[in-house]
Parts: structure tokens; sequence; C-alpha cells
């Protein structure tokens, strides 16, 4: 049965939180709205129940969407458009091709979506600073708006470069724009609201999974310092998370991305899907992914597949290869689907395993596609693999082979042994690709250790592509107020 929570119960009783947007969606359909239905039943009001909105908007928005993955898998080395040749061919040419363009839907609706949930974010942080006498409580709810506020502001650096920091609450059409803000002055901005946030925020939620914790804010500023190459900085954040205890590495590879998985020793954030007999909640992040076939094998649209390059790139024994990649014509590794149809008819001849169910969780809800399993955000996998980054380049290569060799463990491998520093970087390069495949992480990897010229440049990649273009929508909406990057 698919296990449910306080939590779970308060998502399910969200209302108003659901936006299917067309391209000629306003900005003004993106202010803050999702209040919670039968707040006394629930024992939620508020500010409070405005959280709770916020929460939900991560699932119902593009933010939690295939959004994530066109931006942050399909433009690495790792993954392909996949689907059928004629299908989102254009947004294949975009993403796959590197043919960037400044109208397509995708990055028009990842940035309204972010801009949505910072405006939401914003309503809560500035009602709890408003307040005469706050209780401890509320700076807690203020501390998780800030840590998801910084969350978003993340992803749109990472995606766009300079974007707007916008802080009020929405009142007018003026309040929705204001001009970019340079990269160091998003990193401070984010810096600010996390180190906040570590102040209130619990180590965890034990009865409310899913909710954001020291832990999360601790990863994102340590994230964030690792993109800077602050190693120190983000050696210190990195470490807070791994000696709290709070987290350890699932020892089952095939729960990591099954529904006995959600909220599992290693997940320090996640999208909450919920789902139930009448399937109330999903999104299409996972459908999008399922295998594309007929009949049984009917999973899906298709989309983020693995490429021949990423099969090659897994050493002999690795568990991980056969949790990541299903291959048509091949059994499906004792997931109860038995053997996948060749290709062709199957359009593709490899799929996204991470977005493949069990056949007896398919037959339990009489659905194929995948409507009930979290999108994993930040992983403790990552943690280690990051604090190993950081270790290594502050001369520290013993403790980053200790990291790693934790990762390996639970994939089957040998233990790597106390090699240079140089090796080890390599070694950490290979780990973060074959743990986070197709998980939205390869591409924003290569441009940051700047490899993303010599491992995309056969496949079209230019300097000018490792930020997208703003989308021109939001340019044209703001009278010029937004400008444009540099080289588009």
């Amino acid at each position: 049965m698919i296990r449910f929570n306080k939590f779970g119960i308060l998502l399910l009783a969200l209302v108003g939180v659901v936006f299917f947007h067309s391209c000629s969606d306003d900005i003004l359909d993106l202010l803050p709205e999702g209040e919670v239905a039968n707040v006394d039943e629930l024992g939620v009001s508020g500010e409070e129940s405005r959280l709770f909105g916020i929460y939900s908007l991560t699932r119902t928005t593009q933010v939690g969407e295939w959004n994530r993955y066109w931006f942050g898998s399909i433009r690495s080395d790792d993954a392909a458009k996949g689907s059928t040749a004629g299908d989102a061919a254009a947004f294949g040419t975009a993403y796959n091709d590197f043919q960037y363009s400044l109208n397509d839907f995708i990055s028009q609706s990842w940035w309204d979506a972010h801009f949505q949930i910072i405006f939401a974010c914003n309503e809560v942080v500035n009602n709890t600073q408003a307040l005469e006498d706050p209780t401890d409580q509320d700076f807690v709810i203020e501390s998780e708006a800030r840590a998801i506020r910084a969350w978003m502001y993340f992803e749109l650096r990472r995606d766009f470069g300079e974007v707007p920091i916008i802080t009020v609450t929405i009142d007018v059409p003026e309040d929705t724009y204001a001009p970019k803000s340079s990269v160091a002055e998003i990193d401070a901005f984010i810096r600010e609201d996390l180190e906040y946030a570590i102040q209130y925020l619990p180590l965890s939620w034990p009865e409310l999974p899913g909710r954001a914790t020291v832990g999360f804010a601790n990863a994102q500023l340590g994230k964030l310092y690792l993109y800077q190459q602050d190693w120190a900085n983000a050696y210190d954040r990195l470490s807070e998370v791994i000696n709290s205890g709070v987290y350890s590495l699932d020892p089952d590879l095939s729960n990591l991305f099954e529904n006995e998985g959600d909220n599992g020793p290693g997940a320090v954030f996640e999208i909450q899907q919920l789902v139930d007999g009448l399937q109330r909640f999903n999104n299409n992040y996972f459908i999008s992914q399922g295998v594309r076939g007929t009949g049984v094998w009917n999973l899906g649209w298709g989309f983020n597949v693995p490429t021949q390059d990423l099969l090659d790139a897994y050493e002999d024994g690795d568990l991980r290869r056969a949790n990541t990649i299903l291959t048509s014509g091949e059994d499906d590794g004792g997931f109860g689907g038995g053997i996948l149809p060749e290709s062709p008819p199957l359009a593709q001849p490899y799929w996204n395993r991470k977005a493949y169910t069990r056949a007896a969780r398919r037959t339990e809800f009489q659905v194929n596609a995948n409507l009930w399993e979290n999108i994993k955000i930040i992983r403790y996998a990552d943690v280690l693999l990051m604090a190993a980054e950081a270790a290594n380049e502050l001369g520290m290569s013993g403790e980053a082979v200790g990291y790693i060799n934790q990762v390996r463990s639970r994939a089957g491998l040998d233990n790597l042994t106390v090699i240079g520093q140089a090796e080890v970087r390599d070694a950490i390069k290979q780990e973060r690709r074959v743990e986070f495949a197709l998980e939205e992480s390869r591409f924003y990897d290569l441009v940051r250790w700047g490899d993303a010229n010599t491992v995309l440049g056969p496949l079209g990649y230019q300097p000018r592509n490792a930020v997208y273009p703003v989308p021109q929508k939001a340019i044209d909406e703001s009278q010029g107020v937004i400008e444009q990057n540099p080289d588009y």
C-alpha cells in the first residue's frame, strides 16, 4: 500500500495550486495562490497554510515537471531527447542540439514557475517578518520559505545566469519586474536566505517528511560554495550534513527509485509525489520518461533516454547500471515486467530505469504510468561526493576517497586506494556521472568543471550555451526592464 503521512494528507487538502499554463499566460497569473481547505480540521492556518501551498507548488508547477530534465539531463552526454523522432522535435533541437530558442515553452514555463514560487515565498517571509511578537514556530515557517526561495534562485542562476532579485509581496503588476542582478549578488542573496534558515530549521520532521530541514539548507549552501569553488566553506557546510547523523545511504539501490525509497535514509530533500487509488495527484515528470510502447509496455512518453556513451561509462559489476538503464529486448532486471520488446518496434534501444516501476505496483493501482515516486532534489550520495570534491581540492585526498568509497561500496564496486589529487578529481567526476545519471546533474557538473566545451562540443555546445537566454516573453512583458543575456 502507498504510505501516507500527515504531510501527505495536508497536501491532499490543498486547493487552488494546480496551474496549466499556455504560452500566452500573463505573469499576473503566477501570483501566489494555494490556501488549505478545512484548516480547523487539519490544524494549520495563516502562514503555515500558505507554506503548505508552497510545497504543493513545487509539484504542481513546472518546477516538478519534465522541464527539469530538459535543462539538466538532455543537454548532457548522458541523455538524448528520446521518444520518436517527430515527438517534441523542436524541443529536441533546442536542448539536445544546443540551438537554444528565445520563445520555447519549456524555458518560459521554467522561468515563470520559479518566480511563481518565489512570489509565494516572499509573501510568507514578509508576513512573518511583519509580526509584532513572532513565535519560534514563526521563525521556522519563515526559514522554510527562505530555504525554498534559495533553491529557486539557485536553479534560476544556474540556468539563466543573471536574473532579477524580487523580494516584495506582489500587489501590482510592476512588482513582478526588476532589473537583473549579477550572479555574485544572487549568490549573496541565496547565502543570506540559507544562513538564516540554518539557525531555525530542525534536523528532521519525523511526522512530516518532505519539509525543509537544516540538512537541506546546509546541503544547498555547500553546493553553492562548490559552484563558487569556495572549497573551505563548501567542506564545512557539507560536513555539517554528514556529521548530523540524520542521513545514510540506503543499502538497497533498487529502493532509491521506488515508492519504498521515498523519504528514505538518504533523502535530504524530495518533491513529494502522492497518489491514491483515485490518482488524485500526479504530474508528468516520471510519466514523460516511461517506456513508450503499447499494451503492457505503454508506460509513458519515452523522453530523457540513456545514450550509448552513458552505458559505456559504467564499470563491470557496477550495480547502478541496471538501476539506471533498461534495454529494449532484455529482461527488466527482476522488476516483474519480463522482457521488453525489441527496438524496433520500440523507438529507443535504452530507457530510463529510474522512471520505471515494479509490475506489481502497476497492477496494484491499475495504471501503467509512474504517478507516485518522489522527485529527488538532493540525495545523501550527492552530499558525500560534493564533500569529497571539496576535501580533495583542500588537499585532503584520503578523506575524499573515503567518501567516494561509501558510494562505490553500495554499487558493488571495489574501494579505491588513496591516490593523487588529480586522480581523485577524475574519480569524483566518474562517480558523479554514474551515480546521478539522468537526474539533472551532469550538464551542470560539466559546465562548472570547465569540461563542457571538450565533452559537449562535438554535440553542438558552444561557450554561450552555459546559460539559456532569458525568455523573450519575460523581456517583452517587463517593457525592457529585464535585458537579454549576452550573445543572444
